[in-house]
């Protein structure tokens, strides 16, 4: 029974972007500019409140043992979180949403699917978040519950669908079959269960260490939000459209924790 609310759980934010991804089965074209920036702020949105109720309030809780400095775990996990994914995006060669210029090393692999290692590396903190949760849930400390595990996975899935349509729509835009356009999109959510099982067998394998990758993964999803989502949704024309579906995405996660958890 355990074995498999973890299975539902780490295979539903994958199933989230795979949705997203058969999109490009029924639609045209690619999403425009203002719906774009409307997502990445939802998604941004949703991605700040589970680093905060989700992760770090709980690796502050679990170190309350250490008193006034019950916050050092989570102020060092946060930080190697961070400069986890600063390595990654210098050593992985990638291209952000409406981005002219690619990152990482000079390769010749074709712009828009060079979209597909950006999202992603999106994902990787992701798939740890959900890992290390539900490793929370499993070590019984009774500061993460099975409901808040799965508020988790439910508020990345749902912010999973879009990123989904985001990767297949311009591939299929660009001359790329629909089938092979909406393989990719889910390739690129398919290492969010990977790396979440592998999460869950490293936070029970270093159980005292628990604080450290929920911060951790804390850090790698604040580090997407401020290096890739943010500006996203505010390049260009001016809209209010990224700072409202940001608010709607924050309350929601923020809702989803409390009331589950």
């Amino acid at each position: 029974m355990v074995e498999l609310q973890i299975f539902e759980g780490l295979l539903l934010p994958f199933l989230g972007t795979s949705l997203g991804a058969a999109c490009v089965l029924f639609l045209k074209g690619e999403l425009n500019i203002k719906l774009q920036k409307t997502l990445s702020g939802f998604a941004a949105g949703v991605m700040v409140a589970a680093s905060i109720w989700s992760l770090l309030i709980p690796a502050m809780e679990q170190s309350e043992r250490m008193g006034g400095l019950s916050f050092f775990p989570a102020l060092i996990g946060f930080w190697i979180g961070i400069l986890f994914l600063l390595v990654l995006d210098h050593v992985v060669p990638h291209l952000h949403l409406n981005s002219e210029e690619s990152e990482g090393p000079k390769s010749n692999i074709a712009r828009t699917t060079m979209m597909v290692p950006a999202v992603t590396l999106h994902n990787i903190p992701e798939g740890m978040a959900v890992g290390v949760v539900f490793a929370g849930w499993l070590k019984q400390s009774g500061t993460i519950s099975l409901g808040a595990a799965f508020a988790l996975s439910l508020g990345i899935a749902i912010q999973n669908f879009p990123e989904g349509a985001i990767i297949s729509l311009p591939l299929a835009a660009e001359g790329m079959s629909k089938k092979r356009s909406m393989l990719l999109g889910i390739l690129s959510g398919a290492v969010e269960p990977v790396g979440a099982f592998i999460t869950i067998l490293l936070a029970n394998a270093v159980t005292k260490a628990l604080p450290y990758f929920l911060s951790f993964a804390a850090g790698a999803m604040l580090y997407v939000v401020v290096e890739e989502l943010i500006p996203e949704m505010a390049e260009g024309e001016h809209s209010h459209a990224g700072v409202l579906a940001f608010s709607v995405g924050f309350s929601l996660m923020m809702v989803l924790d409390v009331a589950l958890g």
